[in-house]
């Protein structure tokens, strides 16, 4: 299983960023997708997740109203769009799969929010 974030960077507050997670390794159309995220100094948190066909979807209420979860089956890429940033948005952005029990993650993609 490997999962590899990109699109982060440096955003001005009140920007927006687009990630992604390239995913191989398993059978991604039939996997629920997470992303957490972790500030610094701060536990991991749950920020989105979707469904294998993509029908439910479920958001953080710290983030709510500014994220949309996607994940395109045929590029076996979850995607994360990120509106209307602030500064408390910074943190390590990390992609995740349950399987069989086993938790896996990717190295992660750093998001920063400052004027």
């Amino acid at each position: 299983v490997q999962l590899v974030e990109s699109g982060g960077g440096l955003v001005q507050p009140g920007g927006s960023l687009r990630l992604s997670c390239a995913a191989s390794g398993f059978t991604f159309s039939s996997a629920t997708m997470h992303w957490y995220r972790q500030a610094p100094g701060k536990a991991r948190d749950l920020v989105a997740r979707i469904t294998s066909a993509g029908g439910h979807t479920y958001y953080a209420d710290s983030m709510k109203g500014r994220l949309t979860i996607s994940k395109d089956n045929a590029k076996n890429t979850l995607y994360l769009q990120m509106n209307t940033l602030n500064p408390e948005d910074t943190a390590v952005y990390y992609c995740n799969v349950v399987l069989s029990g086993i938790n896996y993650w990717g190295k992660g993609t750093l998001v920063t929010v400052s004027s």
